[in-house]
């Protein structure tokens, strides 16, 4: 497999410094990515640069994943309007340990192979550096001028913010400049990966390397940031990032997040974010194209993504959690489901918080949906609504309006999910 030309038929390359495809086809090259700590989890605007490091490594190259321990506690200034808050030491080995753990999924760390992946954290090697140092050692090899040329360092000094940026920011550069330089004499890294954003801070990298080795033969590729086709940002959501761990972001939504992607996007996305193959990615296109309503790229893009993410028992129970809302077996499949993805599935619909002890008490069904939970306006429509067949409890068709609620009814001990006619769910917590 040739990294440069997969990435090019997938989308992946934005900028590329020359000779690089001749470094890649002579060796085994080493190449990185550096991913901010800032966060226990890796979210999907991560997941680019992780799949860059995925291909490179299923071509026979090395990749080295950069936990930016020591520039995380500066904060880059690219594409940012302020200056961003520092953490502190521990919390980056905590977040570094997770981070390890999730890319484990992506990438092999652990087998004896000569391109096994190893993770490195920036703070090892930069903490011992004293400032008068690096200012002497490093800094004298690039002038301020040419890092005042970079488009990160413009953008910032001309923005609307007053307070401009500080010598910190101004400094990441260098810092990362340097990660580059550690890693080409240290483990023979000649590649540096990452997003199109990071281009300027990517080619310091390189520049410095030349001024202090002498060597021409460390090399940059970018990868484009990804946006939406309608041009909103690529991973947002009314309720946030998309987050890869479950506790921030059920497996449920996800996958509901991947399966309700735009026809175009889903093009786009099933070559990025997924190892199938051209003619596997142009067959679903073929079959989108023949059939669109049965939307067989966002169903394949999300379950590729969600079994090499979670599991395939995770993409199991995401499906089956879909189907909550029309299948027959509805009934079965919310008595099974956890918490989290049932209140993900019901997320908006309106709620009411009832009594536990009404409900240990046999309360009637009546009294509970109307005088405890207004779900109904009266009684007489309740029982009218019940006796046409149209009022479910825990998608159970219910005809007795006055039947005894008790705690058998509770969905993972907490929960009543009532649904009037067709499409008016209500979700009842008894506390």
């Amino acid at each position: 497999m040739d990294f440069i030309q997969e990435l090019q038929w997938r989308g992946m390359i934005h900028q590329m410094m020359p000779g690089v495809e001749d470094q890649l086809k002579k060796e085994m090259t080493t190449a990185y990515l550096g991913i901010d700590p800032t966060a226990d989890s890796l979210h999907i605007g991560h997941l680019v640069g992780v799949m860059m490091l995925r291909h490179l490594q299923r071509a026979g190259h090395r990749p080295i994943a950069l936990v930016g321990g020591a520039t995380g506690m500066i904060g880059d200034p690219s594409m940012k309007s302020q200056e961003r808050k520092l953490i502190d030491e521990k919390t980056l080995r905590h977040n570094q340990e997770a981070i390890k753990k999730q890319l484990s999924r992506f990438l092999d760390f652990d087998s004896d192979a000569p391109n096994a992946a190893i993770m490195v954290n920036n703070y090892d090697w930069m903490k011992d550096f004293s400032f008068l140092g690096f200012i002497r050692d490093i800094g004298k090899h690039i002038t301020v001028n040419y890092m005042m040329a970079k488009d990160s360092v413009k953008k910032r000094l001309s923005g609307e913010s007053r307070e401009g940026m500080s010598f910190t920011e101004f400094s990441y550069q260098l810092l990362q400049g340097y990660d580059f330089l550690h890693l080409f004499q240290e483990k023979g890294c000649r590649i540096q990966l990452g997003g199109s954003d990071q281009w300027g801070n990517m080619t310091t990298g390189t520049e410095l390397i030349r001024r202090v080795t002498g060597q021409e033969n460390a090399y940059a590729i970018t990868c484009p940031l990804i946006t939406k086709a309608d041009g909103g940002k690529f991973g947002k959501t009314e309720s946030g990032n998309i987050w890869l761990d479950p506790r921030y972001t059920s497996p449920y939504r996800f996958y509901q997040f991947w399966l309700n992607v735009s026809d175009a996007d889903a093009e786009k996305y099933i070559k990025i974010f997924t190892t199938l193959t051209q003619q596997e990615i142009q067959d679903l296109v073929a079959q989108q194209t023949a059939d669109p309503g049965q939307r067989p790229l966002q169903k394949r893009l999300a379950r590729e993504i969600t079994v090499m993410v979670h599991s395939e028992a995770d993409y199991q129970a995401a499906v089956e959690a879909s189907q909550i809302l029309f299948s027959n077996q509805a009934r079965d499949i919310l008595h099974r489901i956890d918490e989290d993805t049932l209140l993900a599935v019901f997320e908006g619909v309106p709620s009411f918080r009832v009594s536990r002890a009404d409900i240990e008490a046999g309360i009637k069904l009546a009294d509970l949906l109307v005088d405890k939970a207004p779900v109904f306006p009266s009684k007489g429509e309740l029982r009218k609504l019940a006796q046409q067949g149209g009022f479910s409890v825990n998608k159970e068709k219910v005809t007795d309006a006055y039947a005894p609620v008790s705690t058998d009814m509770l969905l993972n001990d907490k929960y009543i999910l009532v649904q009037k006619g067709k499409k008016n769910y209500y979700l009842l917590t008894a506390v």
